[in-house]
């Protein structure tokens, strides 16, 4: 009994992060200075992984950012960000995990999965560009430096975050 009450709890929690993941894609931008707008959205991804483990990182970080493309007239990125986002969520749990495993500090796993994690969406938005967005690879390398800004944005962001969530002692609970 209860495991099916820690799944829907996990389950439960997952959801509020894929609405905080949309919410924070969409609200909070804060300006680059290479152009565009950097956002929250990957900072929470990293966040839930490392809170929930893979399945539900990834669920909520594919749904959550998926979500914000569609409410926001990028519809057209949305099956890339839902796929790329949730490998996001995957790769930081799953890599988080195993350095934890070895006996690792925290704080390293974290930036360590993080980079991991952000290194795949950076390359996965560049991919989509350049082979389904039609763009070529010379026209998707001008995404580059602003998608390696806003994963570097994301790992800051996430793992001070997630440090100040660790003083509270509330992970312990799931």
């Amino acid at each position: 009994m209860k495991e099916k009450k820690n799944s829907l709890l996990r389950l439960c929690i997952a959801a509020m992060f894929a609405a905080l993941i949309c919410v924070a894609t969409i609200v909070i931008q804060i300006p680059s200075p290479i152009g565009g707008f950097l956002n929250f959205g990957d900072c929470f991804i990293l966040i839930a992984a490392w809170t929930l483990g893979p399945l539900y990182g990834c669920a909520a970080g594919a749904v959550g950012s998926a979500m914000a493309d569609i409410i926001t007239c990028y519809a057209v990125y949305a099956p890339a960000t839902f796929v790329i986002k949730g490998l996001i969520g995957l790769t930081a749990a799953v890599v988080a995990h195993k350095l934890s495993a070895k006996g690792g500090r925290k704080l390293a796993a974290h930036i360590l999965s993080a980079a991991v994690a952000e290194v795949i969406m950076v390359t996965g938005y560049f991919l989509y560009d350049a082979l389904v967005m039609g763009y070529g690879f010379a026209g998707a390398a001008a995404g580059l430096p602003m998608n390696a800004v806003q994963g570097a944005a994301g790992v800051v962001f996430g793992c001070v975050i997630m440090q100040v969530i660790q003083r509270t002692k509330i992970t312990e609970k799931l």
